[in-house]
């Protein structure tokens, strides 16, 4: 009995350890695809709300989240505004988040999309679509990069995420 009692036991915490170590690692999102090796990122230029030029390497430095999104994007939509409420977390007082629109839209459309959903808190971008999307490899709106302090990208999510999402957040602090 006491054999069996010890068998269950360490079979117990030799599964509790690696469970751990996984639930800080990854967060619970699905559509998350974390890089087991960072992969090196093109230098991708986009203009600001005053179209001038920017450049992703003038944000070095800094952990990324670089947004995909238009306005015409039902899942954008949805996720912008969990998105905007990231800059307001003091804990992520390192973070840049760049949203870029890469639906064809110009500035004033951008601008009144992020006025009727009430984004007061991120900059608007807008980039060339077609020339963004094949560097990059996007397959679909929204997307979500992230990119660590050496510009590398870590990270990406294919689709909507809800950026309050409370495994997502703690993995997110982690990087910052």
């Amino acid at each position: 009995m006491k054999i069996k009692y010890l068998q269950i036991l360490t079979f117990i915490i030799y599964l509790l350890p690696s469970n751990y170590a996984y639930s800080i690692e990854e967060p619970n999102i699905k559509n998350i695809i974390i890089h087991k090796e960072p992969k090196k990122i093109e230098n991708i230029i986009f203009n600001n709300s005053e179209n001038k030029t920017v450049e992703l390497n003038d944000f070095s430095g800094k952990l990324i989240i670089l947004n995909f999104w238009a306005t015409w994007c039902a899942p954008c939509i949805e996720e912008m505004p969990s998105l905007n409420s990231l800059k307001e977390d003091k804990l992520l007082k390192n973070l840049e988040i760049l949203a870029v629109n890469v639906g064809g839209e110009d500035i004033d459309t951008s601008k009144q999309f992020f006025k009727n959903l009430k984004i007061n808190n991120l900059e608007i971008y807008v980039g060339q679509g077609p020339i963004i999307g094949k560097k990059l490899k996007i397959r679909g709106l929204p997307t979500t990069i992230f990119i660590n302090k050496d510009n590398l990208e870590i990270a990406r999510v294919i689709g909507f995420v809800n950026f309050k999402d409370k495994s997502f957040l703690k993995w997110l602090k982690n990087l910052n």
